[in-house]
């Protein structure tokens, strides 16, 4: 089973790009975030005639996430829990129904939290202790689950090109990172670490000041498996060359392979 993560920053505009990379990469899952879309907008027949199943949680302009899946999908739910007050379309979870077992998918965009202090990274701070306390509901459950999507957080220096560009921004606070680890101090595998060492392994090139050809890079795209789905890791990798194609997302897809 091949699952993807990949902040598409804007189904509409990255519709080819994102079909071009489908068409390479033919994962069986893939969790999208900032789809910058109402449900009712979303473009499913490109994906519907590839014979994925579309399920999205949108929302107008900005925000978020979907799923697309060639699999079973069961159980789809909408919104992290723990704020009922929370309208921003930032999690969509479903269970895929593997060839050997039911995986447990739960696609995520965090918040991004500058400018910081201040009520964004007041509600960033807030949103990853609900995703901490739903990361102990799954667990608790003793299932295969695995939770992906563009954290907005550089969990080390070795995670930026350039790491005291990021001394300040809300992506790589002492306190975002402390909130990160406690996660994963759960019993969390960070897949990517778990197949690959050392710096320069990026997800994420801004538009400005030339990054991407500077390789000015961060990773801030990750996958967090539960045990019993780490057990069933195989690979990760990181799809970078998509950066370089036409009309390119800020962010590359990131990819595992489960024995499932």
């Amino acid at each position: 089973m091949k699952i993807a993560s990949f902040n598409i920053n804007g189904i509409k505009a990255r519709l080819s790009a994102l079909g071009d990379w489908l068409d390479e990469a033919q994962p069986d899952v893939v969790l999208l975030q900032e789809i910058k879309s109402v449900d009712e907008g979303f473009p499913r027949e490109p994906f519907e005639d590839r014979g994925y199943v579309v399920e999205t949680h949108g929302q107008k302009s900005f925000n978020g996430v979907a799923i697309l899946s060639k699999l079973p999908l069961e159980d789809v739910t909408r919104g992290l829990p723990g704020d009922d007050a929370d309208d921003q379309a930032r999690w969509i979870e479903a269970t895929v129904m593997g060839d050997t077992r039911p995986v447990r998918v739960c696609g995520l965009y965090l918040p991004n939290g500058n400018p910081a202090p201040g009520p964004k990274y007041d509600y960033k701070l807030a949103w990853m202790k609900r995703l901490e306390d739903r990361a102990r509901e799954l667990l608790a459950l003793e299932e295969p689950f695995l939770m992906a999507g563009d954290y907005n957080v550089i969990p080390q220096d070795e995670d930026a090109k350039n790491p005291e560009a990021w001394r300040e921004d809300a992506l790589a606070l002492p306190q975002t990172r402390a909130a990160f680890r406690r996660i994963v101090n759960l019993g969390l595998t960070d897949a990517f670490r778990a197949r690959t060492r050392g710096p320069g392994h990026y997800t994420f090139w801004d538009y400005q000041a030339g990054a991407w050809n500077r390789d000015h890079g961060i990773r801030i795209d990750h996958f967090l498996l539960g045990p019993a789905c780490a057990d069933l890791l195989t690979d990760c990798q990181i799809d970078r060359h998509v950066r370089g194609g036409e009309k390119p997302s800020d962010h590359v897809p990131i990819w595992v392979t489960l024995d499932a």
